[in-house]
């Protein structure tokens, strides 16, 4: 059996979508700024595709007379015309940006739109001076209780 048209469309296509997505797309190559803080860029990428296609005859949309029938009668053994199409779209946003530098990462968002953001980014150093707190007291109790003893 023979390939079908639409197959070539469709196979067009995706090798179009497969040579602009790939992971250097969305984690984009790093920059080194002259301290040596290393910023690597991240972006969402979003793709559709579309693929169709039909088989049409040439009879089609007229009035068929009884010669007409007959004569189309024959030429069902032949192929109908193909008509068909594909298309793909990609959209390419950056989100944020990650800096590696200075004994700590960070990831600096594009759209800084939100409270919820601030909190979140602010939650890591939080724990850690909660961590501290937490040493300290419990630092404290145990040289009380063996003051006691």
């Amino acid at each position: 059996m023979s390939d079908h048209p639409i197959e070539g469309l469709m196979t067009t296509a995706m090798q179009s979508i497969k040579d602009m997505v790939d992971v250097n797309t969305i984690v984009g190559d790093a920059v080194q700024a002259p301290d040596g803080t290393v910023i690597i860029p991240i972006s969402k990428v979003t793709f559709g595709f579309a693929a169709g296609g039909g088989e049409y005859s040439q009879y089609s949309g007229i009035e068929e007379s009884n010669d007409d029938k007959e004569s189309k009668k024959l030429d069902s053994k032949s192929k109908f015309p193909f008509a068909g199409g594909s298309g793909a779209g990609v959209s390419i946003n950056p989100v944020a940006f990650m800096v590696v530098g200075q004994g700590q990462i960070k990831l600096l968002p594009v759209n800084v739109n939100s409270t919820v953001d601030k909190i979140i980014d602010l939650v890591p150093e939080l724990m850690e001076k909660l961590n501290q707190v937490i040493c300290k007291k419990i630092k404290i109790s145990k040289e009380v209780k063996n003051e006691d003893l």
